[in-house]
């Protein structure tokens, strides 16, 4: 389902790219990413009402070599730029690059069929018996 939600604002951020609307193009980036993001949890059954949260969990599956790029970088970045342009009204200029889009969607997905969802389960339980 988040897949499908990733697939329909990446072809929302198509529509929209020329538009020079920061203010759309970040709160639409932003989405396009997070979706992708909570797909993972949702693919070993967590569920996170924060975004915060679930970047925390994705930057620990980037520590644990489950994510193999900076994806928790990317969604800090850029859930700042939708914050600015959104709420404080900034106007900071988005770039809307689609082949890029497309391949973190492909790095997920990848991940996706990929995942052991026993493995991030343990990592997680044992992550939080530490902390």
């Amino acid at each position: 389902e988040y897949i499908s939600n990733a697939e329909e604002t990446l072809k929302i951020l198509n529509l929209i790219k020329n538009s020079n609307s920061n203010l759309w193009l970040a709160t639409q980036k932003y989405y396009f990413e997070y979706f992708l993001a909570y797909s993972i949890l949702m693919k070993i059954g967590i569920k996170s009402e924060l975004h915060l949260c679930t970047i925390e969990i994705i930057k620990l599956f980037e520590e644990e070599d489950i994510i193999s790029f900076n994806f928790s970088e990317i969604l800090d970045r850029d859930k700042e730029l939708r914050i600015a342009n959104q709420y404080y009204l900034k106007n900071i200029k988005i770039n809307i690059d689609l082949i890029e889009l497309r391949d973190l969607m492909l790095k997920v997905l990848n991940i996706l069929d990929k995942i052991d969802s026993k493995k991030t389960k343990r990592i997680l339980t044992n992550y939080l018996l530490i902390k």
